[in-house]
């Protein structure tokens, strides 16, 4: 069962771990934040790296990749606007006191989150934060922007369960809190789990969960039942993403995983990294793996089935496509084909 996924091409450009991979909207370049305090962005055509973003003075936490911009965010306090085709800084976000963790860049607005214990709303063309989010006690880990359900179009910044749902270095929780201010008047049930969930998605009516219990699990948004376990790994999930009725995982086993979505049958494995598995990305027939080891693995996922999860309850008239983990557009499926 889950027989072993072949590697179309192994990128180690960078000189430290690879935190995190962003793909851009249009699918056409990726873009890898790492250890070593540079961002590197990558053709999907042929796999090979078109520019080296320098410029932070410690590592890169995370980034994201839209159309025409980069963005990157660091332990150095700071956030960075690149050029994607000339690899120039186009601007310094300068405001956090501690390790910026996560950014969000959406409807012309740049959100960030620290380890200072706030989240800062920037004006993308301007380096100065029109609003800092304060009341934390804790590190605030992650971010999410939605359309409230009851105004549709108005901008809302869903703040992260800071130190506790979704980063590998907080507490431990023992269920999921109710602090959802943005999915209307009705609070998401708690979601028992004996240890630390790592992270979230959200599809149609079906979250998705990864924990330090070395599983997968899928769950009813709304009534927080539990619907199915995807296990297999031998260490922590640290990284999961649902696409066309797959859901792959990465794990600290080193090891990438697909699974049927609406089965919890394995269905492939991915081997070939040496460490944690950070972020996982997948366009036409590929998927891309970033690990601490510092190596981009691109891997052939042909032969998977593509079919949609059959809901068990009737889809909600709108819901979030993703929570608990930052915007990232996936382009249609294409073929592709590594050089």
């Amino acid at each position: 069962m889950g027989g072993g996924g072949s590697s179309l091409r192994v990128c180690a450009d960078h000189r430290g771990g690879i935190n995190w991979l962003s793909l851009s909207p249009d699918g056409q370049r990726l873009l890898t934040g790492s250890e070593d305090g540079t961002a590197r962005l990558w053709s999907t055509a042929d796999g090979r790296c078109c520019a080296l973003l320098q410029g932070h003075e410690s590592y890169v936490t995370f980034c994201q990749l839209e159309e025409e911009a980069a963005f990157t965010c660091s332990a150095d306090c700071t956030i960075r606007r690149w050029d994607v085709l000339t690899g120039q800084c186009l601007q310094v976000y300068r405001g956090h006191t501690s390790i910026v963790n996560r950014i969000l860049v959406a409807n012309n607005q740049l959100f960030s989150s620290s380890y200072d214990r706030t989240a800062r709303v920037w004006t993308v063309d301007e380096g100065q934060a029109s609003l800092e989010l304060r009341g934390h006690r804790n590190c605030v880990l992650t971010l999410a922007y939605s359309s409230p359900w009851e105004v549709p179009g108005t901008p809302c910044l869903e703040e992260a369960v800071a130190g506790g749902v979704v980063s590998p270095r907080g507490p431990k929780p023992s269920a999921l809190p109710g602090a959802w201010p943005c999915l209307g008047p009705r609070q998401l049930p708690p979601f028992p789990s004996s240890d630390l969930l790592l992270l979230l998605q959200l599809v149609d009516r079906l979250l998705y969960s990864g924990s330090a219990d070395r599983t997968a699990k899928c769950w009813l948004a709304h009534e927080g039942e539990h619907v199915c376990t995807f296990p297999a790994h031998r260490h922590s999930v640290s990284t999961l993403k649902y696409h066309a009725g797959t859901l792959f995982t990465g794990s600290g086993d080193a090891c990438a995983r697909a699974f049927d979505a609406q089965s919890g049958a394995l269905q492939r494995v991915f081997r070939g990294h040496s460490f944690v598995i950070n972020c996982l990305q997948v366009h036409g027939q590929v998927l891309y793996t970033v690990s601490h080891d510092g190596t981009l693995r691109l891997w052939d996922m042909r032969g998977l089935r593509a079919l949609p999860p059959t809901p068990r309850r009737p889809a909600a008239k709108r819901s979030l496509s993703r929570l608990f983990s930052n915007k990232v557009a996936c382009a249609p499926d294409t073929p592709l084909q590594a050089a």
